[in-house]
């Protein structure tokens, strides 16, 4: 049971620190986290095997943390909420949860709870692809793909679109990115202008205004998604596929990623 590692996102502190108490005390490995921004990082960083989540968090919905976590490696959830109408529970369970406690409840049902969704784990294969609408990112290929026309990328740039995109919209300091992106890596931080500034020439309309890849000043750089569905992006001339080197489009490449181990390392 010590393998398993659980992640707990609680607004309420006492009630947190009960809930991890109890787990550590039947061997569980545990992970706190008081808001979403927390939640998320832990996540990353953690790769939790089941997450406890609050439907009602100070800095947002716990059911929009619920989507985001099944667009990851697809986490068991268990959702606790105040909130016991059908209509609540129905919409928890449809966000993504495998199971829904209604406050207040006994430890005993909880511990049980947490005990069957780890008896019906299932250990699941890596996602395949981020996909974003209208980008996708194939992590078996290592191809990044814009309406379903390939982008050619250094594998530096590969890496850190990966990791920009994997953090859900957080920002990210430059030597966080440098050791997602590059672990053994041992170049200055700053370094990560030079291929941030080269992977905008890429992905963004306009480098000089970037849109998708954001500086956050005084922290690092973010990805922001929502700007592919708001405002429809139309790629970068570089985006399209060159005509003189043939490189195959994204339905061309899925029979064969579906087929090849979704345990290969995303960077090498």
């Amino acid at each position: 049971m010590t393998s398993v590692c659980i992640e707990i996102v609680e607004g309420n502190p006492h009630l947190r620190s009960l809930l991890s108490w109890h787990l550590q005390q039947v061997g569980y490995r545990v992970y706190q986290a008081a808001s979403l921004y927390q939640a998320r990082d832990v996540f990353l960083t953690r790769q939790p095997t089941l997450v406890i989540l609050d439907a009602e968090l100070a800095d947002g919905d716990g059911t929009e943390f619920c989507r985001w976590l099944q667009q990851q490696q697809q986490p068991l959830i268990l959702m606790l909420s105040a909130r016991n109408t059908e209509a609540d529970i129905v919409t928890g369970l449809k966000a993504g949860a495998d199971d829904y406690l209604c406050k207040p409840f006994g430890m005993q049902e909880f511990l049980a709870r947490i005990e069957a969704l780890i008896r019906r784990q299932r250990t699941p294969a890596a996602p395949a692809y981020l996909d974003y609408g209208t980008l996708q990112i194939d992590l078996v290929q290592r191809r990044v793909y814009f309406k379903g026309e390939y982008i050619d990328l250094t594998p530096q740039e590969f890496s850190l679109l990966y990791v920009l995109a994997q953090a859900g919209g957080l920002p990210l300091s430059r030597s966080e990115l440098l050791r997602r992106a590059w672990p053994d890596a041992i170049d200055n931080p700053r370094t990560i202008d030079t291929h941030v500034l080269s992977l905008r020439k890429k992905v963004e309309i306009d480098p000089r205004q970037p849109s998708l890849i954001q500086t956050v000043r005084n922290v690092g750089y973010r990805f922001n998604a929502e700007i592919l569905k708001a405002n429809n992006v139309q790629p970068a001339d570089v985006f399209q596929r060159q005509t003189a080197n043939h490189h195959p489009t994204l339905e061309e490449t899925k029979e064969k990623s579906e087929v090849t181990s979704h345990k290969s390392e995303v960077f090498h």
